[in-house]
């Protein structure tokens, strides 16, 4: 299971550590992930690590504002948000993926439920 907290309401400028915690198997094999969803939009890619944190990838809207950095003694992803934007609203999700680095959500094995990040203008 994966679990994401730390969303929450926060004003434009501002940041967000969101946490994901892996329990009920070991993630540290895994490539991890998050996505996010806006209010009527597809889901999107945000970030995605590998399994040791030596290649990160992100997507435009988000590079240069957004680290994801892991910690596999602890089973734990996180997503440092930082100058949030009010476009940057969703809920964001966690994933993890048992094989390759990838933008592609249709390749994420395991899902956590969520956590809504609201960014006012």
């Amino acid at each position: 299971q994966l679990q994401a907290s730390g969303g929450g309401l926060v004003q434009a400028g501002g940041s967000l550590r969101l946490s994901c915690v892996a329990s009920g198997r070991t993630f540290s094999s895994y490539v991890m992930g998050w996505f996010r969803q806006a209010p009527g939009k597809e889901r999107e890619f945000v970030a995605t690590i590998a399994w040791s944190g030596s290649r990160t990838y992100y997507a435009d809207s988000v590079r240069g504002r957004f680290t994801i950095a892991r910690d596999n003694a602890k089973n734990t992803v996180y997503l440092e948000m930082n100058n949030l934007k009010p476009e940057d609203t969703a809920v964001y999700y966690c994933a993890a993926d048992r094989t390759v680095v990838t933008e592609k959500a249709e390749l994420y094995d395991y899902w956590g439920q969520g956590t809504l990040v609201t960014v006012s203008s």
